[in-house]
């Protein structure tokens, strides 16, 4: 299937193009970037050799018509601008956040510009989004600490406080794109750590608590504080929740377990061991553990994923062979590069 990779100069726009480079159906035939156009795509993504001598194309020339597969990874705001260019035909992934947000309210208290309306959010592990995706041609990319927090808290929402539900979670550098900033050189970012977008202003919140209020038949809301970690690439996010039953850790255990287990990406791993965000670079794998404070009656849960792949790039890879109906792991890595 011809495919486009629109906003393609982006972290996550080079992770498209690396994983599609091996795609058994889906053939990268346009691939277009904004300041970069008319530059060699290798001038920016060194490693796509795939990809030699070819250059970003301007938005302006792409043949919207010849396109039966789009990956939209331009920032947030940008998207809703240039869907209506498409044919109807066309399946469209978007990894910015303009259609993930039904209320218009929420929309304007986290984003800038008008609210552009709501695609299918595409998280195949919240129950019952699958068939969803699986029968649309517009498909909202689920944001990567949103993609993190929701499949954590999500299988305990019969058993704990949805009102008291605490998140802290650390992104690489990646996470925050492509341009140029002082906070982001590496002579500010290695050895350090530190919180931003702090007192539960970051705009991931809305998406998680409308995911999670729809899947709970309620109103959930969760206090979030994300933290820039020392690192390239990667979200380990800690979920902690006060129970509302009286479990242990091996039954929060073996709940997790049972709810995730035909699920192809999602790893729930033995007591005892930690989710390790460099076992999960280049990976679409989310691992996961869980236990039961007994001091505090909370639960707590750990999260990792590569924010670059299934908190973006190959999660959108994800929905797209759903929407095309491809086995979903087609051209997928369920292994990560380690450590």
């Amino acid at each position: 299937m011809k495919t486009a990779v629109i906003g393609a100069s982006g972290y996550a726009g080079g992770e498209l193009l690396r994983l599609l480079s091996i795609h058994p159906h889906l053939v990268v035939t346009q691939v277009s970037a904004h300041s970069n156009a008319g530059e060699l795509i290798t001038s920016v993504h060194p490693h796509l050799t795939t990809h030699q001598n070819e250059k970003f194309l301007t938005l302006d020339s792409l043949n919207f018509e010849d396109i039966d597969v789009a990956f939209i990874a331009l920032p947030h705001g940008q998207s809703a601008a240039i869907v209506d260019k498409f044919a109807s035909k066309t399946k469209i992934i978007d990894l910015g956040a303009d259609f993930r947000i039904a209320d218009s309210l929420q929309w304007s208290k986290y984003y800038d510009g008008a609210h552009a309306g709501t695609w299918t959010y595409g998280l195949p592990e919240i129950p019952g989004a699958r068939k969803k995706v699986m029968q649309s041609t517009r498909v909202a990319n689920p944001g990567c600490y949103a993609t993190s927090i929701i499949t954590g808290v999500i299988p305990a929402l019969d058993v704990i406080d949805s009102s008291d539900i605490v998140v802290v979670a650390a992104s690489g550098t990646t996470g925050a794109g492509r341009n140029a900033k002082i906070n982001l050189i590496a002579s500010e970012v290695m050895g350090s750590l530190t919180s931003y977008k702090f007192g539960g202003v970051h705009q991931h919140t809305p998406e998680v608590e409308q995911e999670l209020s729809a899947a709970a038949g309620k109103d959930v809301k969760i206090s979030f504080t994300p933290i820039l970690a020392p690192m390239p690439r990667g979200i380990l996010s800690t979920i902690t929740a006060r129970l509302s039953k009286n479990i242990n850790t091996e039954e929060a255990h073996a709940m997790y377990s049972s709810f995730y287990k035909d699920d192809y990406f999602v790893d729930v791993l033995p007591v005892g061991q930690m989710p390790k965000t460099g076992s999960l670079t280049g990976s679409n794998k989310i691992q996961m553990q869980v236990a039961v404070d007994s001091h505090t009656q909370r639960l707590v849960v750990s999260v990792a994923i590569d924010n670059l792949g299934k908190g973006a790039a190959s999660q959108a890879i994800q929905n797209a062979n759903l929407m095309c109906g491809f086995h979903e792991g087609a051209g997928l890595s369920t292994d990560g590069l380690g450590t």
